[in-house]
């Protein structure tokens, strides 16, 4: 019985973070049946988690529309990890330094088992954004960061990307397995990568590997912005000051010798 009750318990955590991750991912306030469906869980199941979480302050609810929304509870336990981590705190002054080199959005992303997530971002002071949000899970195939983590990550890394289909972002986008093989096998080779309109019509971007202590990869460091200011084929001031920033940063961590 006890086993029964922790297997259940283990369970209903699960899903509860679940809820907790769906929501943070749709950004906006949402409905039972609206976040049930995109769940694939029962209303009346996804209204108990609900229903905890709000009770434990995590979730509000808006009393005219009754729909749910987070709180600013997760994020300031968020930003209280984000003081504490290492990475942050050493990439910071390299990430606006290349913001003003390049005057385009930086973003540093950790590599994660089925993407790439955007842990922060200093933004090009510019009447366009690029609108990518710290938390936001990038796929492999289709951001230069997510080729980066596969090109220098583990090989454990491509499991994610043959265990379902690839995502057509856009008309550009490639699907195809072998093309994107090859396309990281020559991100590998160079120390970079782009992905342009990947993801989004008229955008691209460029990353490059930062490395631990050990050598390991652990995050990517990224430039995006228009194709006529990130072009596919970016030039050698632009590929200079991402990998310097890449390199930067990797030595504050450790990294004596930079492999790339």
């Amino acid at each position: 019985m006890a086993g029964e009750n922790t297997s259940a318990g283990i369970q209903s955590l699960k899903h509860a973070f679940e809820v907790i991750e769906k929501m943070a991912a749709i950004g906006e306030p949402i409905g039972v049946t609206e976040l049930a469906k995109a769940l694939c869980i029962p209303k009346t199941r996804t209204f108990r988690y609900l229903r905890t979480l709000k009770t434990l302050g995590y979730v509000s609810q808006d009393s005219s529309t009754e729909k749910y929304r987070l709180t600013l509870r997760l994020f300031h336990i968020g930003q209280a990890v984000a003081d504490s981590t290492q990475l942050l705190t050493e990439a910071r002054a390299a990430m606006v330094q290349l913001r003003k080199e390049t005057q385009q959005t930086v973003t540093l992303s950790s590599i994660e088992n089925d993407g790439v997530r955007v842990l922060d971002i200093v933004r090009a002071h510019s009447p366009v954004q690029i609108v990518t949000r710290p938390g936001a899970l990038l796929e492999f195939h289709s951001s230069a960061q997510g080729r980066v983590a596969l090109a220098f990550g583990s090989a454990s890394l491509w499991q994610a990307v043959r265990d379902k289909p690839m995502t057509q972002w856009t008309p550009h986008t490639n699907t195809d397995l072998a093309t994107l093989e090859a396309e990281v096998a020559e991100a590998r080779e160079r120390g970079w990568a782009t992905a342009p309109e990947q993801t989004l019509v008229g955008v691209n971007a460029l990353a490059a590997p930062i490395f631990g202590a050990n050598r390991e990869l652990i995050a990517t460091i990224t430039v995006a912005g228009s194709l006529q200011h990130v072009p596919a084929r970016p030039p050698e001031a632009l590929l200079a000051s991402v990998m310097q920033a890449a390199r930067r940063i990797s030595e504050n961590l450790g990294c004596t010798e930079y492999p790339v």
